[in-house]
């Protein structure tokens, strides 16, 4: 493939990570007004994102279908219309059953986007920038976590409120969007439908006419289960995915949840703590695109157990809740960037431990487990603090850290 179209690949699919990672972190920077405006309890409002990473987790595999079958850029494309008719939906919200509906249809859309992302970018980038590719696309998506946290607060100090400031998203959301469709029509189709032109050539080879559906489904069924005996017969893609499923444990309720910490537990206010909590993901995006440039050279192991065994000290420290407040807010500040340390390496190990054929299924899989985690985490961790305290709740971050430490050390037995 020519370097030719990577740039434009690159930049096409980092936008649009931007954008849908600014869905999902969508309702945290706001809880405490959506609360007060819904009649939502925390643990209500968690339930709300919860549902948004269940939607997510339950749409990977049938549009990763669609994507492989079809058009990777169709689903692109789709994924940024949906997700930003649901963010619109949110904006607009005048009660709390309403705002779960939105945040399953800004599920339906963000389900779409990794799907399309990482088959376009396997297709597009060559080999020798491959990693810095991928590390662009996971730094522009920690930066899309880190919109809400900034627009919100500051849509609030100008007395806009959080209607408006989800409005404002929704809006760079279609204008992108609305960019995304003109940029796609130079992206040649040996890119935009690599998996389905690849399924074609396989078919001309062994059909002489075109398949029945019959034949489809026992085609598409024979697949599946080559899968499924692939993946069984893998134990390190088991425990990679499973690795991914406890890190974004972790990360969900570091996201969710930094700002409450500071807010709850440090007395700081809600506009200063959301702030905090947005640079911290700025400070974890630039950890992340150095991380990947690190790892190239010193392998991937030495990067899982530094980012998880930091993890497990910081939080632990700043769930006593008792270090002064300027401490606390530095604490919080490398929180993120502990998790996104360990994503090149995550990335790394997962693409060294696939088949060739199976790499976009594999990575399908191990988002599985990232939008399971998302799913369960921030109603879980809501409960806690409802219920216990916000150092109850962090202390289960830094114990889950502690469960992804062993995991790795596991994992390094069979990769070594």
């Amino acid at each position: 493939m020519s370097r030719s179209h990577a740039p434009l690949v690159v930049g096409l699919v980092s936008g649009s990570h931007v954008v849908n990672h600014a869905y999902l972190l969508l309702f945290p920077p706001a809880f405490a007004l959506l609360g007060a405006d819904l009649d939502a309890s925390l643990a209500e409002l968690g339930v709300a994102v919860g549902v948004v990473s269940l939607v997510v987790t339950a749409g990977q595999l049938p549009l990763g279908y669609v994507s492989d079958s079809y058009s990777h850029a169709a689903v692109l494309l789709g994924s940024l219309s949906v997700g930003t008719l649901g963010c619109a939906m949110a904006a607009a919200a005048p009660t709390y059953e309403w705002l779960l509906v939105a945040a399953a249809v800004m599920g339906v859309g963000i389900a779409g986007h990794h799907p399309a992302h990482y088959p376009l970018l396997s297709a597009a980038a060559p080999d020798a920038y491959r990693s810095r590719a991928y590390s662009a696309h996971g730094f522009t998506g920690a930066i899309g976590l880190a919109v809400p946290f900034a627009v919100v607060p500051a849509s609030v100090a100008l007395g806009y409120g959080w209607r408006s400031a989800f409005a404002a998203i929704a809006v760079f959301g279609a204008v992108y969007t609305g960019v995304a469709a003109v940029a796609v029509r130079r992206v040649p189709a040996s890119i935009t439908r690599a998996g389905a032109l690849a399924k074609d050539d396989s078919a001309s080879e062994s059909l002489a006419g075109p398949p029945s559906l019959s034949g489809r489904l026992r085609s598409a069924g024979g697949r599946l289960l080559a899968y499924g005996r692939t993946i069984a017969d893998s134990p390190i893609i088991l425990l990679l995915t499973t690795l991914w499923f406890v890190n974004s444990v972790a990360a969900w309720g570091i996201r969710t949840y930094a700002a409450t910490l500071l807010d709850s537990g440090y007395g700081l206010q809600s506009e200063p703590a959301n702030l905090v909590a947005s640079v911290m993901l700025v400070v974890g995006a630039v950890v992340l695109l150095g991380g990947g440039y690190v790892a190239d050279r010193t392998g991937p192991l030495p990067f899982l157990y530094a980012g998880y065994g930091s993890l497990v000290v910081l939080a632990a420290v700043l769930s006593s809740v008792a270090v002064p407040v300027v401490a606390a807010v530095g604490l919080v500040l490398l929180l993120a960037a502990t998790i996104d340390l360990s994503r090149p390496a995550r990335s790394t190990l997962t693409d060294l431990a696939s088949e060739r054929g199976d790499v976009g299924k594999n990575f399908a899989l191990m988002t599985v487990g990232i939008s399971g985690g998302g799913a369960v985490a921030p109603p879980i961790f809501g409960y806690f603090i409802q219920t216990s305290g916000v150092g109850v709740a962090f202390l289960g971050v830094a114990a889950t850290a502690a469960v992804a430490l062993g995991l790795s050390v596991l994992l390094a037995t069979l990769v070594e």
